[in-house]
């Protein structure tokens, strides 16, 4: 497994109040596998606000986050979301999705790797502020490596 472990030099500080990104770079160095679900790069991690870069390895059971609303950008890949009581549907790249906390979501299946997502989410998310809806089909822990 090959991870750039300098990827912040896809990151250009402008000063310290504003920072630049190349989100389609930073999205490269995520690694090939994983041992937990997702992967990510927290771009930004503040009380209002964190982004992140993230990608799917495997299906993600249905789960939810207690602590914000999301904001999904797809940038690569295809996969399918099913978001509350919705039927699912495929997303693609160039694709927003946008729920409120709370709300049961979950990846049955990823179409087409890599499956890489930019995220928002207000206020910020902690790492841990994951829970599955059968509290067997994962942990914070087995959900998410933050890189």
């Amino acid at each position: 497994m090959k991870v750039d472990l300098d990827w912040r030099i896809h990151l250009t500080y402008m000063s310290s109040e504003s920072r630049f990104f190349n989100v389609a770079e930073l999205a490269k160095t995520l690694p090939e596998t994983a041992v937990t679900m997702l992967a990510d790069l927290r771009l930004t991690d503040e009380q209002p606000a964190s982004c992140r870069i993230f990608r799917v390895y495997r299906p993600v059971p249905a789960h939810f986050h207690t602590s914000c609303d999301e904001y999904l950008y797809v940038l690569t890949g295809r996969a399918e979301i099913v978001i509350g009581e919705d039927q699912s549907r495929e997303v693609t790249p160039g694709q927003l999705i946008f729920f409120r906390k709370r709300i049961v979501h979950a990846l049955p299946s990823i179409i087409e790797h890599p499956f890489t997502v930019l995220a928002l989410d207000t206020p910020r998310r902690p790492p841990d502020d994951v829970h599955f809806v059968n509290p067997a089909d994962g942990t914070p822990q087995s959900f998410i490596k933050t890189y």
